[in-house]
Order: structure tokens, then C-alpha cells, then sequence
């Protein structure tokens, strides 16, 4: 089967199947069952219990459901692409029609797992202007390579092109940058996490994991040696299985990768080993960067730099899609990020905040680290054991510069300014995030504040947009300067709320009068508390 081009004027579009291969693709979602039958067997030594045969069964007969549905879906589906736009026509029972002007399509994702790439097919998945919550997409699953890579080709081909003189190629994978793969919250959690997701299928077969031999052997182990010795050691040994994990993710996630303009208006990234992923972007939709530095990614010198753009889907492919480099060195991940932006990375000269947003910061540490867990450490040291009374002042002791030191360097990360076509903004010190945001996409502004915000004279600003996080915040402004920097940013959304123009003293005043007067406010779809102004 061969994806053709749009037709001919006066020729109708002919309409075309799924491959074949796509019945193997669900056929191989019994391996689950299988394996996890394997895998009880292999941990009881081949006995299996009543319980773990029912189970198992459940799963294979929902697995079997699933197969024989998805069969009907091959067999019902169709697509086509036509003149002006892209249609596909499924359904059994109910026969839908979902046809997507190709104007309207931004983003083309290939996304191929080992199950696919075996069968040498791939997964295509369209996103369109308003396609942010997932309704506006289309899928096909599967196609062969060559079939989706014509049609991905089809579909962007309506894009206005302009002329490029930049190096299209703006990054592709260093193998130095290993090194910053283990320096992610992941490296612990994902541990954890791992061994949960081995207890949930353990118990789902039926086996208790605590009367596993190895288990109960390593607990024996554990309590019986010194805990000075055994702590220490069992802290080594998650630390050494979540670098590992880490580092094979990244060579799993990041493997040949490489970041570039296809032509002048097609921002592409290709990337995987197991699971390859080819997501592109319409340069028409792209509305700006996020450099994120989590906290010991940014010890370590590196950051990572995602998309802001429209027709990436929910949250969730969002997350998934908009990430354009991997953790990477600060340097690099400023240079990716001008590459995509197509100018400089205007992250020099930020505004400070004032020194109310370093004591409000400070004072959240105490109130919501430092005092609850020297209370709780006391009240339970009180009922139980003296041991832990002494914990309460130690944990003080320790947590109020620790808290002080996180309050003092959120407060240095603060910071916006108005540079260009570009809003950029910047907080967070656990996810230290640096917005640069096109400030013709602000579509509404958004003033929060809080009794105790208001108290401080400080005001949240928080710039709606039709693309990422739907979101981005400019934390603790000034309150008589927050409107004005709305109205420098994107001029004409304002103006008719004030009594005044930007350039009059009563500006500021009018607006933090506004913020204070509870019978005015009404709620932005962005926030749901009745301390938030709607300025649209």
C-alpha cells in the first residue's frame, strides 16, 4: 500500500488502509499475559496457586477482547487526503467521519515502539491548531516507514515556506552529556518507582512478595548487621541502580538524536532506540522556549530546553513531545534554544524582584518545612520515645538554613524583562524555568494575589497562551508595576479596564484597587480561587 499524494483537480482522492502489520501490533499485546505467566512460574518454581490462574486468565481474556476489537478497527478504518484536507472514517457499530483541514495541521509525531519498529511500521499522529487538549487529533496505526514519511510530508506541505540561512541543523547528541543524565530527582525515585511497579505485578499474580526467599533473606541481612554499616550501603546500592537506570534511559530516549529545521518552517526532532519518535512542529505555532534547570542538573551545570507550541495535545503528550534537548550543558542548552527561537537567547539584564518576594519565600519555608516537622517529630517523640524529641531540635537546627539558603536562591532566580517580541520570565529554584514567550501569543492576563501577597504588595502575573502549559507566571511583581508590564508585553488587552493610560501615575493604583475589590472579580479558566482577576 502507497500513500499518494492529493489528487489531481477533478480527480476524486482514493481512500486507503492500514497495513496489514497493524493485526500483529495488537495480536502482540498477549505477550503481557504470557510473560506474566512466565514470570510466576519462574518465582514459584511452577507451582501456581488457584488465585494466580484466575487472574491470569481475567487478563488474557481482556487482552483477547482488546485484539479481536482492534482487528474491527483495522478492518473499519480509512483515510485519505484530499485537496484541502485530511480524513480518516472508522467505526463499527456508529461510522465516524473526522476530517482536518490541512491548513490546520501544525504538528506530524512518528512514534515507533520495538514491537513496531520489528514489524517495520510506525505510528502517525496529526495535531492541529486547537488540538491542546487531544479532541483535535488524528492517529494512524500503523503504517509502513515510507508510507508515513510521504504522507507526514502531504500534510506539512501547506505550510507558507520562507527562506533560511541558518544552519538547519541546530543540535544533535554528544555522548559527553551522559554524564548529566544521573543528576535527576529519578535517580531515587525512579528506583522506587521501578520497585513498585514489580510489587503491583507480583500481587496481581497472586505471589506475596515478602515470602519470596531473596526478599526475606535481604531483610534478615539487613536487620541483623549494624544499621551504621547497612544504611549507608543500601543508600549506595539505590543510588547505583537509579544511575544505571538513568543512564540507559537516556541512551533509550536520546539515541541518534538530532534537532533541525527541515526546511525554513518545519521545526523537526528525531530521537530513540527502542522507541523511535519523530516529532515535528510548524514553525507558524511555535511561540517560544522553556530552559528548566532542576535543582542538581543546575550543580552540575546543565539544563534542558522544551517547545512552547500549539497542537502538541494534553498535557500528558505535551510533557512527552515538547522536550527538544536532553539534559545537556547550560551552554548548549542556550544555543539549541537560539536556534529554535531563531535569535538570541535573551536571558541577560532580568528586572529583580523587590525584597518582599525573598521574605515571603522565606517565611513559606518555615511555616511549611521547618515548623511541621518539629512538631510532628515532638508530639511523637512525647507518645513514644525520647530519641525522637532530640530529632525535633536537630531537624530544626538543620532545616532553618537549609529552607533560608532554597528561599535565598529562589529569590535570585526572580526575575522578568521585556526584550523584542519576547516576554521572558524566570523563577523556581527546584525547577529553576527561564519563559521565553512570543508576546504576540498572549491571548489574557491574569492577576493573582492572596491576603498575604496583597499585605506584602506583591501580584502574580499570569499571561494566558493557546499553546504548552497553556499558562506561564511572572511570580511576585510589585503591584503598581504589574500593569504596566502587561501592557507593554502585549499592548490593547488592558486599556479599556483603566481609567488611566500607562504613562499616568493613578495606572498602577487603579489596577492594585481593582485586585483588592472582592465584587469585581470574576475567575480566569487558568486559576479557580476568588482572589484571581481576569483582565481579557
Amino acid at each position: 500500500m502507497t500513500t499518494a499524494a492529493p489528487p489531481a483537480p477533478g480527480a476524486p482522492a482514493r481512500w486507503h488502509r492500514l497495513d496489514r502489520r497493524t493485526l500483529l501490533v495488537h495480536c502482540g499485546w498477549m505477550a503481557a499475559p504470557l510473560g506474566s505467566f512466565a514470570l510466576t512460574a519462574l518465582a514459584t518454581g511452577g507451582r501456581i496457586e488457584t488465585g494466580a490462574w484466575i487472574t491470569l486468565a481475567a487478563i488474557a481474556g481482556s487482552f483477547a477482547v482488546l485484539t479481536v476489537l482492534g482487528l474491527i478497527r483495522w478492518a473499519r478504518t480509512h483515510y485519505r487526503v484530499t485537496h484541502d484536507s485530511f480524513e480518516v472514517r472508522s467505526g463499527v457499530l456508529t461510522r465516524r467521519l473526522r476530517s482536518v483541514p490541512l491548513h490546520r495541521i501544525r504538528t506530524v509525531d512518528l512514534t515507533a515502539s520495538p514491537l513496531h519498529r520489528l514489524l517495520g511500521v510506525t505510528v502517525l499522529r496529526a495535531g492541529t491548531a486547537g488540538s491542546s487538549d487531544g479532541g483535535g487529533e488524528l492517529s494512524l496505526e500503523a503504517l509502513t516507514k515510507a508510507d508515513a514519511e510521504r504522507l507526514r510530508t502531504t500534510l506539512l506541505a501547506r505550510a507558507d515556506a520562507r527562506a533560511a540561512s541558518e544552519d538547519p541543523v541546530v543540535s544533535r547528541i554528544n555522548w559527553r552529556w551522559l554524564r548529566y543524565a544521573p543528576l535527576t530527582f529519578w535517580v531515587i525515585g525512579g528506583v522506587f518507582a521501578a520497585a513498585g511497579g514489580a510489587y503491583r505485578i507480583l500481587d496481581g499474580a497472586g505471589i506475596e512478595p515478602w515470602k519470596l526467599g531473596i526478599v526475606r533473606s535481604a531483610f534478615d541481612e539487613f536487620g541483623a548487621s549494624a544499621l551504621w554499616v547497612t544504611i549507608p550501603l543500601a543508600l549506595l546500592a539505590v543510588v547505583a541502580l537509579g544511575t544505571a537506570g538513568a543512564l540507559a534511559l537516556y541512551v533509550e530516549g536520546w539515541w541518534k538524536f538530532r534537532l533541525e529545521w527541515t526546511d525554513a518552517h518545519t521545526l523537526r526532532v528525531r530521537r530513540g532506540l527502542f522507541t523511535t519518535r519523530s516529532v515535528t512542529i510548524e514553525r507558524a505555532r511555535l511561540r517560544g522556549v522553556v530552559l528548566r534547570e532542576p535543582l542538581l542538573l543546575r550543580a552540575g551545570g546543565g539544563a534542558t530546553v522544551r517547545a512552547i507550541a500549539g497542537g502538541l495535545g494534553n498535557q500528558e503528550e505535551n510533557r512527552k513531545r515538547s522536550v527538544i534537548l536532553p539534559p545537556a550543558p547550560r551552554t548548549e542548552a542556550v544555543r539549541t534554544a537560539s536556534g529554535t527561537l531563531r535569535t538570541g537567547f535573551p536571558d541577560a539584564g532580568l528586572r529583580a524582584h523587590p525584597k518582599a518576594a525573598l521574605r515571603r519565600r522565606r517565611t513559606r519555608g518555615l511555616l511549611f518545612v521547618t515548623l511541621p516537622g518539629t512538631v510532628a517529630l515532638a508530639a511523637l517523640g512525647a507518645f513514644l520515645t525520647p530519641v525522637l524529641l532530640h530529632c525535633a531540635w536537630v531537624f530544626a537546627l538543620l532545616s532553618v538554613p537549609v529552607t533560608r539558603w532554597l528561599a535565598r536562591d529562589a529569590y535570585r532566580g526572580l526575575g522578568h524583562a521585556v526584550d523584542g517580541r519576547y516576554l521572558v520570565t524566570r523563577s523556581g529554584t527546584f525547577s529553576r524555568d527561564t519563559v521565553v514567550l512570543q508576546r504576540e501569543a498572549v491571548a489574557a492576563w491574569t492577576f493573582t494575589s492572596s491576603p498575604f501577597t496583597r499585605r506584602a504588595g506583591l501580584v502574580t502575573l499570569t499571561a494566558a497562551v493557546a499553546a504548552g502549559e497553556d499558562g506561564y507566571h511572572v511570580r511576585d511583581l510589585p503591584a503598581g508595576d504589574a500593569p504596566a508590564l502587561a501592557a507593554a508585553a502585549a499592548p490593547g488587552i488592558l486599556e479599556e479596564f483603566l481609567a488611566y493610560g500607562p504613562n499616568e501615575p493613578a495606572y498602577g493604583a487603579r489596577i492594585s484597587g481593582f485586585c483588592r475589590d472582592r465584587e469585581t472579580l470574576s475567575t480566569h479558566p487558568l486559576h479557580h480561587n476568588h482572589d484571581d482577576v481576569d483582565m481579557t
